[in-house]
């Protein structure tokens, strides 16, 4: 599925979208340069998903943990800064993809062989200074 973004405005109209295509997916994989708007994305997934907590991307901390109203727990991982896949694998990547709980993963080529079999790939193209292409991708299906 491919999704046009003309502006900020359309985020809630996008994330309703992913949400809708994911099929009950758990593992969300964000594919995008500097700046394309992957933590932005992100935070429009969890307006729409009744997130109460500050979504903010996990940069130094590697991983947030978030919450509902309905208590169900989110986390978002940022790989950005890690050296190597054993970083990942010190905080328990493995548990928390076997978890269930609805994991966004930001910078996953960091760690391509930790992640698992299935997975909802998002990837994010520029397209101008507000603009962006979004290509929604199930893998291991």
């Amino acid at each position: 599925m491919q999704l046009i973004v003309d502006s900020e405005k359309d985020l809630d109209k996008t994330a309703k979208e992913i949400i809708k295509c994911s099929e009950e997916e758990n593992i969300w994989i964000f594919y995008g340069e500097m700046g394309a708007g992957k933590t932005t994305l992100i935070k429009a997934i969890a307006d729409q998903l009744d997130i109460e907590d500050n979504v903010h991307s996990p940069t130094f901390s590697i991983v947030n943990e978030y919450g509902n109203v309905r208590n169900e727990v989110f986390y978002h991982f940022d790989f950005y800064r890690i050296k190597n896949e054993t970083e990942a694998m010190d905080i328990g990547i493995e548990e928390y993809f076997d978890s269930g709980d609805l994991c966004f993963i930001e910078w996953p080529q960091k760690i391509p062989l930790l992640l698992p079999e299935k997975y909802l790939k998002i990837e994010i193209k520029i397209t101008s200074h507000t603009g962006r292409e979004i290509n929604i991708i199930h893998h291991g299906r």
